[in-house]
């Protein structure tokens, strides 16, 4: 049997990662896909982890104050209840979901649904960040992106914690992170 490629029935989803370091713009270009997709007469749904409160309870707004309508969720399960008749799905810091993410993530890819995500790849400590690494393997498409080192002007690609404080999951701004290139990242660590 062959399958017909410009058959809308026949056309599988696919899933495409935003990650970098804090204050990288990962958000922006989350926000930036998901506008363009409401262009072309898309329905879009997006979700974020219920935790991030940081701007605002609901909607998922980037530290440039761009915002987009979102729905928070407690688990990724909840995102496959949530998601009838849509052609994208958007999803802010995943690095902060629960291990079930790249398996709803495939779900709704092979249901023939786009999906993006964005999130943290690395922890404050430099190691790879929750249900990160799986998505990054299994997307189509990996969008790096970098902030500019606070202490150098070099590009960045860690996320530099500035305070005191041992909890893998600690939420906060300017007042609490720094992205930092390697070279600065490793000199303020060691």
């Amino acid at each position: 049997m062959q399958i017909e490629k410009n058959n809308p029935v026949n056309r599988l989803g696919w899933i495409e990662v935003i990650c970098g370091s804090m204050f990288s713009g990962k958000t922006e270009e989350l926000i930036r896909r998901l506008k363009r997709a409401k262009i072309a007469r898309q329905k879009v749904e997006i979700f974020k982890p219920e935790i991030d409160k940081r701007y605002d309870d609901i909607n998922v707004v980037s530290h440039d104050e761009n915002a987009i309508l979102s729905t928070p969720v407690q688990s990724a399960s909840q995102i496959l209840l949530l998601t009838n008749d849509v052609n994208v799905v958007g999803i802010d810091e995943a690095q902060f979901f629960d291990d079930e993410l790249p398996s709803v993530c495939n779900q709704l890819a092979n249901s023939g649904i786009r999906v993006i995500v964005a999130g943290l790849d690395m922890d404050y400590l430099g190691k790879p960040f929750g249900p990160m690494p799986q998505l990054i393997a299994i997307s189509e498409d990996v969008t790096k992106v970098h902030a500019v080192c606070m202490n150098c002007g070099d590009l960045a690609h860690y996320t530099h914690r500035m305070v005191k404080d041992d909890h893998l999951v600690m939420l906060g701004e300017m007042e609490s992170y720094e992205p930092l290139c390697r070279r600065c990242y490793l000199e303020k660590t060691r």
